[in-house]
């Protein structure tokens, strides 16, 4: 901690939620202020705190694979120089970003005439251009196919919207309107922690405040590493699959081997597959964001998120490979579905390491669905369906919840039939789904959505060959499955459809935990009770 003003406990745990709560302020501002349902209705985006040096202080508690990759994003815009009343912009995922669609907006928050820290917020915008609407063509082999690729430049400048970046936006992304308010409602939101932040200096005092985020950090670190030294040092392997790029249906490798040597991890993806020609190859900041991500849920989940919780952890990826691609990679998938495996993966690598907080599998996937229109009448609708959370060591997985890297909720029915020509036909858990086991995964969903007019539909999924493992001996999730129509698609696909056509999404169960002859009897019968099971067990 700074030796210029010294926190005493109370006074830092004060400082602490009050941080925390600009994080969490600031969010609430986007979401309000956003036009689009997938920030408004679903909250597919993230908010956060830096420091003057670019750590990260406070977040908010939003998506993983956002918040873990934004230092990144920090980074490359101080790099820019950015002056004090500044927004920098950016989504190239080689700069910064961690896929096109997500856009990340930092400015430097200034207080008394120095910048004291930088203000970050992070969205998923449902169009940014690219070669389909919603900008996530399955089939996509370059970066350029994905939509338009912003490195870090100023939208504001000197307080003031710069007209000519905007109109190069706008001009390249269906639905301009839209996109303009979303833009705008992150602005505001960095708006806010410039507002609140000048609050804290007025009632703490400057020095405090900046004591404040030196010691924020110390605190986490410190107990991070206290929780890293509680585990039994040693190398964990483990390796799984994705079910091919959009490209080819070959099966791609991640390994992960994880070292815990005393207060420190150390995770190597050696052995990963080289990047490949389709969209699942992954920016680093995103594989990275998954093993910070991991690595907080086997140690404690309750230590605040900041630089300190990652300052003990140290991840190895080879260069040009699935996780760490060269430009023009094509990444669309990557940040939403291999950032799922990898977080798979480094999970079961920690599963001898940590076996009373590692669940099975859950779905492994986001079940990417987006559906849109071409032309003057043209809309963008982009989802993540939840899934089958895993067997817990003493309790059940979860039923139809979003798991892994990402944290959104869902589209209402009454919010999407109302901003989009479409109708959903039904929306249910999937019995006999989960897999079965001491512990049983939880269900997926069923979601089927009829397009009242013609549109391109693109899904980017996982999880439709094999089943999410179960552990310990559990038995596997079902696997998910995508149909158009009746007919069964692949895992990742993109095509044209009539106006009344179908699009049905079953996504996957979470994994069994533990023997299935250990499950209690009693909670046989209320799965059956539950519709959870239909089986003759």
């Amino acid at each position: 901690m700074s030796e210029r003003t010294a926190l005493d406990p109370v006074e830092l745990e004060i400082l602490r939620n009050q941080l925390e709560g600009v994080a969490e302020e600031m969010g609430g501002t986007l979401i309000r202020g956003a036009y689009s349902p997938n920030i408004k209705e679903r909250r597919d985006c993230s908010t956060a705190l830096f420091d003057a040096d670019g750590r990260m202080v406070a977040q908010a508690e939003h998506i993983p694979v956002h918040l873990g990759a934004m230092p990144a994003a920090v980074e490359a815009v101080l790099a820019e120089d950015p002056g004090p009343e500044d927004v920098y912009v950016l989504n190239d995922p080689f700069a910064g970003g961690t896929h096109l669609p997500d856009v990340t907006m930092v400015s430097p928050v200034t207080v008394e005439g120095e910048v004291l820290g930088y203000a970050v917020s992070r969205a998923h915008h449902a169009d940014v251009g690219g070669s389909t609407p919603g900008s996530m063509p399955a089939g996509a082999r370059e970066v350029y196919e994905e939509g338009l690729r912003l490195p870090p430049v100023p939208l504001v400048v000197d307080g003031e919207i710069n007209p000519d970046v905007m109109g190069i936006l706008l001009a390249n992304v269906r639905n301009a309107d839209e996109r303009r308010a979303d833009l705008r409602a992150q602005i505001a939101a960095n708006d806010r922690a410039d507002e609140r932040l000048a609050d804290l200096v007025a009632d703490h005092g400057r020095a405090t405040v900046a004591a404040a985020f030196d010691a924020v950090i110390d605190y986490s670190r410190e107990r991070m590493t206290d929780a890293i030294a509680a585990l039994p040092d040693g190398t964990y392997e483990a390796a799984d699959v994705l079910e091919g790029d959009g490209v080819t249906d070959d099966e791609i490798p991640v390994r992960a081997a994880v070292t815990v040597d005393g207060d420190r991890i150390a995770v190597d993806f050696s052995g990963t597959a080289d990047q490949v020609p389709g969209n699942v190859n992954a920016p680093l900041a995103v594989a990275t964001s998954a093993v910070y991500f991991v690595v907080r849920c086997v140690t404690d989940p309750e230590i605040p998120p900041n630089e300190g919780c990652y300052d003990p952890v140290e991840v190895s990826v080879p260069e040009e490979s699935l996780l760490n691609p060269d430009p023009p990679a094509a990444v669309v998938g990557g940040n939403v579905e291999t950032s799922q495996r990898v977080t798979d993966v480094v999970l079961s690598a920690f599963a001898e390491a940590a076996p009373d907080r590692v669940p099975a599998a859950g779905q492994g996937t986001m079940n990417n669905l987006i559906i849109g229109a071409r032309g003057a009448d043209s809309f963008g609708y982009y989802e993540t369906i939840g899934g089958g959370f895993g067997g817990r060591p003493a309790a059940d997985g979860m039923d139809g919840v979003q798991v892994g890297m990402t944290n959104t909720l869902n589209t209402p029915v009454e919010a999407l039939e109302a901003e989009y020509p479409l109708r959903v036909e039904r929306y249910a858990l999937r019995s006999d789904s989960g897999g079965d086991g001491a512990h049983r995964g939880g269900l997926g969903i069923e979601r089927a959505v009829r397009v009242e007019v013609p549109a391109s539909v693109s899904l980017l999924t996982e999880r439709r060959r094999v089943g999410p493992p179960g552990l310990a001996g559990g038995a596997d999730g079902a696997v998910g499955e995508n149909l158009i129509d009746g007919e069964p698609v692949p895992a990742k696909t993109t095509r044209d459809v009539p106006a009344g056509a179908v699009v049905t999404v079953r996504t996957p169960g979470g994994g069994g935990h533990g023997d299935p002859t250990d499950r209690d009897p009693a909670a046989r019968e209320r799965d059956r009770a539950d519709g959870k099971v239909t089986d003759e067990e």
